[in-house]
């Protein structure tokens, strides 16, 4: 829909209604068709202003029309004709103009933008490109790196970037339907020949153009691994910068017809609505939950200034809450002080804002904590400790405030039993590095009171994170699903691969690192200490004899072995790869390691065979996918959507897949069922790949979509 209002000095004032964000509905594009014919045929109106409702542009396009045909109106046609229109069109850019928003933008001749506007074309996060011109105007506007830049990346820009790059032709921190207005009135008086129409103009020509576009088109091809949407924009913004208009723009309606049929948009658009709606449907399995109300929080707290601790701090100022940071050793107090406000002037330089480092008060005592709302305890990660600090916390802070543990692994209901009010300890299990990680594990003790959860999720939205809920369990849901894919790597490297040969096949699949390259950027020693204290370490094996852990499944101690040598990674200089010292960034394969492997198979009898790229991900990916069956199964997430949205955004789980439980959908329940079926003969001492009940009974039911497997997981639920 969209509002018609005459304003003084003979102008249409076309306002965008559709909340929250203006989105372009079927309503509303077929209300701009309405309200621009109006004013252009009216003798009267010298000029038209077209702004949003609620001080909100343009969010873009309605997404949820994506799922069918289009229908009504196409944008083309209707941006088309507000260019070619004989009076000034002016958008007062206000709030947001994102997507379709901006290329509605683009089409207009004049920009204004309120200072505190974003402005972006996202369409490459949805597996897609801006098909209503975008690709064709703004080379034609920014010129062909800038244009590369925003549209291949989805990067927002503020008001202020946006004049830097011009995009607008002004910014204001006033009224920007007053000055586009004004603007609209001054060019109308005017009269000038032409009004500015972007695709009447050529797009600037670098004389380096077509080495240009290889470079970026390499780059893409690096950062995308795999994704299909960023290389078509670079192919869509080079028909911009070699093409006249029409033909540029026929070549992004292909290029697009291409990407809206493809498997990568159905995925990134079910990971774009899955992280909306996480927390929204249930909680899982055995957990309270009666749609309680959150409490507010108005002072947190946060225990002990390791890593993780200093980035808690930092999440909680960043986000406007006053947070008291306790540390009991003195050095550990004044280095976690200087790092913490290290962060948060950065933090502000980038983002142009006030620092927030008034919101941090330091203590050395627990006896400071009378006043605050909830308490994050970030202490080293054992048991013992933070039952005495959960004990401590019990005394020292008033009853009701919120006592939250960060554990990764921990039983959270020893940590509730050392307080006298369990049902006010939840967990927050954020990840590394804290203040910059998107996900957090809402953990629901048994005894988690429902208000408490529903405190601790709203206050995740708030510190700008995308919580899950998650029951209690070893790992919880992330770190449990991610022990059977760490264990298949190093299985697969006693059967005859290498951890180059293993990271490249997870690499090409689309993570960003692989296992190996991942172990040691994070450090050996952390995955060791781990395995040791939950007793996962082998008892030691005699020679001819393949390992054990002490539960009797098989087990590798590869990565012991490498730790008991002093190799931890690139803290060291080496790990599984080799790097330039103690430090060093770049993985380089270590011959060490060749001879390392053929020793070990050596003394255990082992053979080494040719394993090819088709086996390393089946193993590791459907090893993990089969535990997140189990979380399913068990109760401790509420769906599959829940899963994938903390592998993609926790976990780096490459988003054109849509996650580990949608990716098995697409592949093909049955054909995942398979594979499970033949490793699992074949390594009948490996648990992990005995495939899970609930895949065994969607399977049975014909493999439903996946939003049919709550109802199924459900049933199960109720039978218990």
């Amino acid at each position: 829909m969209a509002r018609y209002t005459r304003i003084p000095g003979s102008l249409a004032l076309i306002t965008l209604t559709n909340p929250p964000v203006n989105a372009l509905s079927i309503a509303v594009r077929q209300g701009i068709i309405d309200t621009m014919s109006r004013a252009l045929s009216d003798p009267e109106v010298k000029g038209v202003v077209l702004c949003g409702e609620n001080r909100k542009f343009c969010g873009g396009a309605d997404i949820r029309e994506f799922a069918g045909p289009m229908k009504g109106p196409h944008l083309v046609p209707t941006f088309d004709s507000i260019e070619a229109a004989e009076k000034p069109v002016v958008a007062a850019i206000e709030g947001v103009a994102l997507g379709g928003g901006l290329e509605l933008a683009l089409a207009c001749h004049y920009r204004i933008a309120h200072v505190k506007a974003r402005l972006g074309l996202p369409e490459v996060t949805l597996g897609l490109l801006p098909a209503a011109g975008g690709t064709q105007r703004l080379p034609r506007l920014i010129g062909v790196p800038a244009a590369l830049d925003l549209i291949t990346t989805g990067r927002h820009v503020s008001a202020q970037e946006a004049l830097k790059l011009g995009i607008v032709d002004r910014v204001t921190d006033g009224d920007a339907r007053e000055v586009a207005a004004e603007l609209a009135r001054s060019v109308s008086a005017e009269r000038p020949l032409a009004l500015p129409r972007l695709s009447a103009q050529p797009t600037p020509r670098p004389p380096d153009l077509d080495a240009l576009l290889e470079a970026a088109m390499a780059q893409v091809r690096r950062r995308a691994r795999g994704a299909l949407a960023p290389v078509a924009c670079v192919q869509a913004v080079a028909a911009a910068a070699n093409l006249p208009y029409g033909q540029g723009m026929r070549k992004e309606s292909e290029l697009m017809d291409t990407l809206f049929g493809s498997g990568q948009a159905r995925a990134l658009q079910y990971c774009f609505f899955s992280q909306r709606a996480v927390g929204k449907w249930s909680m899982p399995s055995g957990a309270r939950w009666d749609n309680s109300a959150p409490r507010p929080v108005r002072k947190a707290a946060v225990i002990g200034l390791g890593t993780m601790g200093r980035g808690i701090v930092v999440a909680f100022a960043r986000a406007g809450i006053p947070v008291v940071a306790v540390e009991m050793d003195a050095k550990q107090l004044e280095a976690g002080s200087q790092a913490v406000a290290g962060m948060l002037e950065r933090d502000a330089a980038r983002r142009g804002a006030e620092s927030a480092l008034g919101l941090v008060r330091y203590a050395a005592d627990l006896r400071d904590l009378r006043e605050v709302d909830l308490v994050v305890e970030a202490v080293f990660e054992d048991l013992a400790l933070k039952r005495q600090v959960f004990g401590e916390l019990s005394t020292a802070c008033e009853p009701d405030t919120l006592l939250c543990s960060n554990t990764s692994s921990l039983d959270l209901d020893q940590l509730a039993a050392a307080v006298r009010r369990p049902e006010l300890v939840v967990g927050m299990h954020f990840f590394a590095p804290a203040h910059v990680m998107k996900l957090l594990e809402v953990v629901c003790g048994p005894r988690s009171a429902p208000a408490a959860v529903a405190t601790v999720m709203q206050l995740g939205k708030r510190l700008g994170k995308v919580s899950v809920a998650v029951g209690s369990c070893p790992g919880f849901v992330g770190n449990r699903m991610l022990m059977p894919y760490l264990r298949q790597a190093s299985f697969l490297l006693e059967e005859g691969a290498s951890p180059e040969q293993v990271d490249g096949a997870l690499e090409e699949f689309g993570f960003p690192m692989g296992v190996f390259r991942m172990s040691d950027m994070s450090g050996l020693d952390v995955g060791w200490r781990v395995r040791k204290e939950l007793g996962l370490t082998g008892p030691g094996v005699a020679p001819g004899e393949p390992a054990r852990s002490r539960q009797g499944s098989r087990y590798c101690p590869l990565a012991d072995l490498l730790c008991e040598q002093g190799r931890l990674g690139q803290k060291t200089g080496s790990g599984w790869y080799l790097y330039d010292g103690p430090g060093g960034q770049e993985a380089r394969p270590d011959p060490w390691m060749r001879g390392f492997l053929e020793e070990y198979r050596s003394l255990h009898g082992l053979r080494a065979r040719p394993i090819g790229q088709q086996e390393v991900l089946e193993r590791c990916l459907y090893a993990l996918t089969n535990e997140g069956f189990r979380v399913l199964e068990d109760g401790m997430a509420a769906g599959p959507e829940d899963v994938d949205v903390i592998y993609v955004v926790g976990y780096s789980w490459p988003a054109h897949t849509g996650g580990p439980m949608f990716h098995a959908a697409a592949v093909g329940l049955p054909a995942v069922l398979d594979r499970l079926e033949h490793y699992h003969r074949a390594h009948p001492d490996v648990p992990e790949l005995q495939p899970s009940p609930l895949l065994r009974k969607l399977v049975a039911m014909g493999s439903p979509p996946i939003h049919k497997w709550r109802e199924v997981i459900k049933g199960i639920h109720s039978q218990l």
